[in-house]
């Protein structure tokens, strides 16, 4: 299939099951049916292949070896590249309890065996369009997008939990994309996408959760003592990182010149971060998500006012 002149992949599905004929039976049909298709023996395996690949969905079944259905899909929802990755459980007939189980521990849709094809590409289908409208992944980084950001706030804010929420951005990204074009930018993305993600798993649990609002704007919701360790690991894993996406001359000298519309050079010291961060604990309780975002916004422009990679944190008491 192809948009305007571009041709468009088919969703890729993993399949996950230690029946054999099962999963031969289950690829054949959505090969038929236009999808490329991945296959796993267990939930580690199943892990081990998103490794190295990223799929649309996941059809797992719910009992297997060494890692089963449901401690896979706990899993992929507490890894911020994997969280927003739809599930669709196979339970056995008639065990209405392994459906309460799958949709609780994170599965969006069920499948009872035994199925048919039609079902089979009907929930697959229907759960793919479901996901791609309402989850907003963004294309770039594979994270949950705005929707997903603000339902993860609201989530913390009606649970009456302490926690932090970062906003994260990239200092003079526009002297990336003017010096070497929208190609090299998206790679300074993708590489604070990774650095944030490796920060994120580095604190442990609670598992924090990770967000890419667009661009180069990110946001972290995490446990208030998380914060520290969890911006300081993300600030040195990218600085290092993006130095190496730097032209050799240029990130040797430390700046990137550029020629501004009279044709004068100026120079553009190299990428560094702006996090700013709310917290919602007992001295102040945000009861609004937007009131969270709007905090943590507020912080980052305090931290942009700052020389080099600087975190500002929101400690204002209620009233001022």
């Amino acid at each position: 299939m192809s948009v305007d002149g571009v041709e468009e992949r088919p969703d890729l599905i993993l399949v996950v099951d230690d029946d054999e004929d099962i999963v031969r039976f289950v690829a054949f049909n959505l090969r038929l049916h236009g999808f490329e298709v991945m296959q796993a023996g267990d939930g580690q395996e199943a892990l081990e292949l998103i490794e190295r690949r990223r799929p649309d969905l996941a059809v797992v079944d719910l009992r297997m070896p060494r890692v089963d259905g449901l401690e896979l899909t706990r899993r992929l929802r507490a890894n911020p590249m994997t969280s927003a990755l739809p599930v669709i459980m196979l339970t056995a007939k008639g065990l209405t309890v392994d459906k309460v189980h799958g949709l609780t521990a994170g599965a969006d849709d069920y499948l009872v065996k035994p199925f048919d094809t039609a079902e089979l590409i009907a929930r697959v289908s229907s759960t793919l369009r479901r996901n791609k409208e309402f989850r907003e992944v963004s294309p770039l980084t594979g994270l949950p997008g705005n929707t997903r950001i603000r339902r993860e706030i609201g989530d913390r804010v009606r649970s009456g939990v302490d926690y932090g929420v970062g906003y994260i951005d990239i200092d003079r990204f526009k002297s990336v994309n003017d010096r070497y074009g929208f190609v090299r930018g998206d790679e300074f993305i993708s590489a604070l996408a990774r650095s944030l993600h490796r920060a994120v798993v580095s604190v442990g649990l609670p598992p924090a959760f990770l967000g890419h609002i667009g661009g180069d704007d990110f946001v972290i919701v995490c446990a208030p003592e998380q914060v520290r360790p969890l911006t300081e690991r993300a600030v040195v894993d990218f600085e290092k990182t993006a130095d190496e996406l730097y032209d050799p001359e240029d990130a040797k000298r430390g700046y990137v010149e550029l020629k501004d519309r009279r044709g004068n050079v100026q120079r553009a010291h190299l990428v560094t971060l702006s996090i700013g961060v709310s917290l919602s604990v007992p001295e102040r309780r945000f009861t609004d998500p937007l009131e969270v975002i709007a905090a943590a916004s507020e912080m980052k422009t305090v931290a942009k006012s700052q020389p080099g990679s600087y975190v500002a944190m929101d400690r204002r008491r209620p009233g001022g």
